[in-house]
């Protein structure tokens, strides 16, 4: 049976989140469409996790805008929905007089854009803020921090789902049917929709191409990452990076919200979008490259490695491009084509999606929701907590008193509200990205079998049926012998 709506988003990243969330303040039945098992599963979680400034981009585009508008906004939105933001600051550090004349153009270009809290700091200054940093100058945004995406993309599709949005995994579409409205065709079944709204990310030019509208270069740049032990969190206070080029921000280093720190990206072009492996003299490359900077990158304090890639929607000669954001009434009535929207979509993507709602409401007219809650609230965390804390959220929930994961404090009583988050999501990485169980430095050697174990009994599911992150990608495959 085919099912209607008002509109499909085809996406479950944080764009695709942000526009469902926008749509859940008016009266329309709205579905969004994830290829994948879970919401940020691709380039929405796997970059620097950065708010940006807003200086980088140029004068004009819908990167400039986008990012300098959601910049000023993350703060609220972090209240409402629940998530880990620090605003923190980040310095461009520069040791050159090319150095500084570069510093001073992003300067001025920051100032065209409308970016705030931007200055010119000498050597002292410079080594006040971030004393280990290696650099004779910087120029210092202090309106740019760090959030985390995986739960930035979980409140902005928990939200939207508790005002009435559907989310269905593992629905990538294959094919569209354009006639009166669209069918959104799934090896799972149909869609009808009156409006479509494609925020595929890394898909973006397979589902333009099914829209009829055609001709987008869509390619991939695969950036490199390295992830740090906590204990090295306090030497770095803020993001530090070097002095940009003209369309790379070069590799940098990053405090995590939660005490952690990351070398990179590198970049490189692919042509593969699903390959996230990190060859070991790429990590030896960001180590190198990032050390001239901050010289406290060693072997024996890199916990994991990761890789990130971002859709850029590029011209005949290569060039990037801006965001693309259009409705073509001529070809693709009632569809919202997104193409290209990578960095810095994470911190755009509520203006982003303000702007594709804009431009549907140019064409039809939408009820607003009077009941619908901004609000939402995460997972309680119990690491962190006074003592006097912990022990009342142990008397309310007996199940506070499990730690389950050693390195990163993580209860029993996380967990299983992990395990039974209001978007049924049952995959490792869903409980992982929730709750930070399986991220400490034993990277899951002491939790995950517990975890799974949790999965089996709290969804009446065999072990071969619990999958770690993608489809197919099973944690356990049978038994090595039977019990006697």
């Amino acid at each position: 049976m085919t099912v209607t709506y008002d509109v499909v988003i085809i996406g479950a990243g944080v764009i695709g989140s942000a526009v469902a969330r926008e749509l859940s303040r008016y009266h329309l039945k709205t579905a969004v469409l994830e290829k994948n098992l879970d919401v940020c599963n691709e380039t929405s979680g796997r970059n620097s996790a950065v708010v940006h400034g807003g200086f980088a981009y140029d004068e004009g585009t819908k990167k400039a805008r986008f990012c300098v508008e959601g910049n000023r906004m993350m703060e609220q939105l972090s209240k409402e929905l629940d998530f880990p933001f620090l605003c923190c600051g980040k310095v461009l550090v520069g040791n050159t007089d090319a150095d500084m004349e570069q510093l001073r153009r992003t300067m001025e270009q920051g100032a065209k854009n409308g970016a705030e809290g931007l200055s010119l700091i000498d050597e002292k200054k410079l080594h006040e803020l971030v004393p280990a940093v290696v650099g004779k100058f910087a120029m210092w945004s202090k309106t740019s921090g760090i959030l985390d995406p995986f739960l930035y993309t979980v409140a902005l599709a928990e939200n939207a789902h508790a005002n009435g949005t559907e989310y269905f995994f593992d629905h990538e579409v294959t094919g569209i049917t354009k006639g009166e409205g669209y069918v959104l065709h799934t090896a799972r079944g149909d869609f009808r929709t009156r409006w479509v709204v494609n925020a595929a990310g890394l898909g973006c030019g397979k589902i333009s191409d099914m829209l009829g509208i055609t001709g987008y270069r869509v390619i991939g740049s695969k950036g490199n990452y390295i992830i740090l032990n906590k204990k090295l969190g306090e030497l770095l206070p803020m993001p530090v990076y070097p002095v940009p080029s003209n369309t790379y921000m070069g590799i940098h280093v990053t405090p995590t919200v939660d005490g952690n720190v990351t070398v990179g990206p590198d970049a490189e072009n692919t042509e593969d979008f699903a390959y996230y492996g990190v060859p070991q003299k790429k990590m030896e490359y960001l180590a190198e490259s990032a050390s001239k900077l901050w010289p406290h990158i060693r072997k024996e304090d890199q916990i994991r490695n990761f890789s990130g890639i971002l859709p850029k929607w590029v011209d005949a000669h290569g060039a990037i491009q801006d965001f693309q954001i259009e409705i073509r009434d001529d070809i693709a009535p009632h569809a919202v084509n997104l193409v290209g929207i990578e960095s810095p979509g994470l911190t755009a993507a509520v203006p982003i999606a303000q702007y594709v709602v804009e431009l549907m409401k140019e064409r039809e007219e939408f009820e607003e929701n009077p009941s619908f809650n901004p609000n939402r609230k995460g997972i309680v965390r119990f690491a962190g907590r006074s003592r006097a804390e912990q022990e009342a959220l142990i008397r309310q929930n007996p199940d506070y008193g499990e730690i389950v994961c050693q390195c990163e404090e993580i209860t029993r009583a996380e967990l299983l509200e992990a395990i039974r988050n209001p978007l049924g999501v049952s995959t490792m990485t869903g409980i992982k990205y929730r709750t930070r169980a399986m991220m400490g430095n034993c990277q899951a050697g002491f939790c995950q079998m517990k975890i799974e174990r949790m999965l089996e009994q709290e969804l009446g599911i065999r072990p071969e049926e619990v999958v770690y992150s993608r489809k197919g990608s099973w944690v356990l495959s049978g038994k090595l012998r039977e019990e006697g």
